[in-house]
């Protein structure tokens, strides 16, 4: 029995929603990886930084260079949360993603673009650069890679409890 036979969440189904976007943020958030996916790099959702926030997406590259996407569903969503400014310290790159609707013009120039709906993505405008130092690198690197072996962990097996869990039990 493979495992897409005896597990809700085969290849072709739905990811999961953990609830916390709404119906618009998370088409966004999904054409955002597939943007990120064709760009060369491998995306995590909803990862929690040492700052105690939580960046919507970070894509890391075949060469280590470590992006975080804001995604910003609507104008009010950008103006009341200003968090994102934080997120400069902890990767090389810092997109926003948004609707076709978007008033791009508000997003600052420094921050890197991309379009996306539940289909897909498109960068439409280059991020800054910049380099984070060797221990934030290993750091995020360790944070991204366990992160996404707990949720693959939990795939594999449902009635796995993630550490996590364990944590606020």
């Amino acid at each position: 029995m493979t495992i897409a036979a005896r597990h809700p969440f085969s290849p072709k189904s739905e990811p999961p929603c953990d609830g916390r976007q709404s119906p618009a943020a998370a088409d966004i958030q999904r054409g955002t990886i597939r943007a990120l996916r064709a760009s060369g790099l491998s995306a995590v959702t909803e990862l929690p930084l040492a700052n105690g926030r939580r960046a919507d997406v970070v894509g890391v590259s075949d060469k280590g260079q470590i992006w975080i996407v804001e995604i910003k569903s609507c104008l009010n969503d950008f103006r009341t949360d200003q968090k994102w400014q934080s997120y400069w310290d902890y990767c090389d790159r810092l997109w926003f993603a948004v609707g076709r609707d978007f008033p791009v013009d508000v997003l600052p120039e420094e921050a890197g673009l991309i379009i996306a709906d539940r289909f897909g993505g498109e960068i439409v405008r280059e991020s800054l650069t910049q380099t984070l130092s060797g221990a934030r690198r290993k750091a995020m690197m360790l944070r991204f890679a366990r992160t996404a072996a707990e949720r693959l962990s939990v795939l594999a097996d449902p009635d796995l409890v993630s550490r996590a869990d364990a944590a606020r039990s």
